[in-house]
């Protein structure tokens, strides 16, 4: 069954049962305010009755009376006080001499209701004392036949069943309406995730409102903009793998198979053999990478924190780099003069200090500077690590802590690299909860900033 007759269905048992209690209550109201209408209309006829025969009760005014009452919807009945019926607008039916029969006794002078029950009686009745003297005392008995309110009721419940057939009408148009609107964006988010089961990340869902629908429908896209994004991120990491491997594993080949030949002299053969053990090491160096990348992605990557002075830190990878920055003509220098302690895994972050080292010295001239800043600031420690090289190019700078992405796009040897340094830098320093960012002017240098949390 589809949602939206479900949520039809519900909204119709729910609305049906509502309007059921309240129709019913309000029926049971309005009919019981309507006898206690009558029955106070019926009581102040009897009282005013009395209040004439008080003045006179001759013939004539009980004439009057009786008179005057025949004429209505309703019943007079006056009497004495030892029950003889002294007038009557009409004849006396059994009904009517069963309440008559009633005691009298202790009446309250704004008269009492003697018969109020529809089901089972004939007539509603009220009955007032009147004394007028010693001669004139006597009963005011009031009937009303249930006949008369019966009809009243029976139109009141007409018009009740023909407002309620109303409300159910309007009600199920605005639940078939309501239903749709609120299930198009459920059904639209089916049809979407769906596309997402067979591999088609293509969808698009607009965000039509800001409640709860709404943010489903944008983790939805979300969702669907990542599945994407990582497969186009996954079809580029075998591309650039298959072109990693091509590469080194095209010259083993090659020279492998000159080596083979029998006229090749020794001096040739080793020649070729040293080259083929330099790509294997450059396929070994980019397995081993890979497997790096690997371990933190399975949570088997292991960080050993030790609380370390930042500043010796990095003046021990200082004297490590300085020759290699020397033979290329490139000025390195540390500025970090306090004394600041962190909890850091040495072997892992001095793999992040060598990375980006490496890399400003790649991509920087000779007669350049290259500068490791340490700065203290509100319970953080901010590393720099700035160059005067080449730089990043804007258009580069966003992608290039993701894997296997490289600024030269020709992957040309003489750069080294895999692409997959600074990625496994961005893991190790948000494993030590840090965070890593590169801000660069393009032919004006690179800088590199971590940020991590002081002990």
């Amino acid at each position: 069954m589809k949602i939206s007759i479900k949520l039809g269905l519900w909204f119709f048992i729910c609305i049906f049962i509502i309007e059921t209690c309240s129709m019913v209550y309000l029926h049971r109201n309005v009919i019981h305010s309507l006898v206690n209408e009558e029955l106070s209309s019926l009581r102040a006829r009897g009282n005013s009755h009395r209040d004439v025969l008080e003045m006179s009760s001759d013939n004539a005014t009980l004439h009057h009376i009786g008179l005057m009452e025949s004429q209505t919807d309703t019943e007079v009945v006056i009497t004495n006080t030892d029950g003889d019926v002294l007038e009557s607008s009409k004849a006396i039916d059994d009904d009517m001499k069963k309440i008559l029969s009633k005691a009298t006794y202790d009446i309250p002078r704004n008269g009492l209701i003697l018969q109020s029950n529809l089901k089972n009686e004939k007539y509603i009745a009220t009955v007032s004392s009147y004394d007028g003297g010693k001669q004139n005392q006597g009963y005011v008995y009031m009937f009303k036949s249930k006949n008369q309110i019966h009809h009243f009721i029976s139109q009141l419940n007409n018009h009740f069943f023909l407002a309620a057939l109303l409300i159910l009408f309007f009600t199920l148009i605005t639940i078939f309406f309501l239903s749709r609107a609120l299930t198009r964006p459920l059904v639209s988010m089916k049809e979407a995730t769906s596309k997402l089961s067979i591999g088609d990340f293509s969808v698009s869902l607009p965000v039509t409102s800001n409640d709860e629908i709404g943010e489903l429908s944008k983790s939805i896209q979300t969702l669907a903009n990542d599945l994407n994004y990582l497969k186009k991120e996954r079809n580029e990491f075998l591309a650039s793998i298959s072109h990693e491997l091509r590469t080194p594993l095209t010259y083993i080949k090659g020279y492998a198979d000159i080596g083979r030949r029998n006229t090749l002299d020794e001096t040739e053969r080793i020649s070729y053999l040293n080259i083929i053990h330099e790509e294997a090491d450059h396929v070994s160096d980019l397995l081993q990478e890979l497997f790096e990348l690997a371990r933190m992605d399975q949570n088997e990557f292991s960080i050993s924190k030790e609380r370390t002075n930042i500043c010796l830190f990095i003046q021990s990878i200082y004297g490590k780099v300085l020759p290699a920055f020397k033979s290329k003509g490139i000025h390195l220098q540390v500025d970090c003069k306090k004394n600041v302690f962190v909890e850091i895994d040495p072997i892992r972050f001095e793999q992040v200090f060598l990375n980006l080292l490496d890399n400003s010295l790649k991509y920087s001239k000779e007669n350049t500077i290259t500068t490791i800043e340490v700065l203290q600031e509100n319970n953080n420690i901010i590393i720099f690590i700035k160059d005067q090289g080449k730089g990043i190019p804007s258009d580069d700078l966003p992608y290039i802590f993701d894997r296997l992405y490289r600024v030269d796009k020709s992957r040309s040897r003489l750069t080294g690299g895999f692409g997959l340094g600074l990625a496994i830098v961005k893991e190790i320093v948000e494993a030590h909860n840090g965070v890593i960012s590169a801000e660069s002017i393009d032919s004006k240098g690179a800088c590199f900033k971590i940020i991590l949390k002081e002990q």
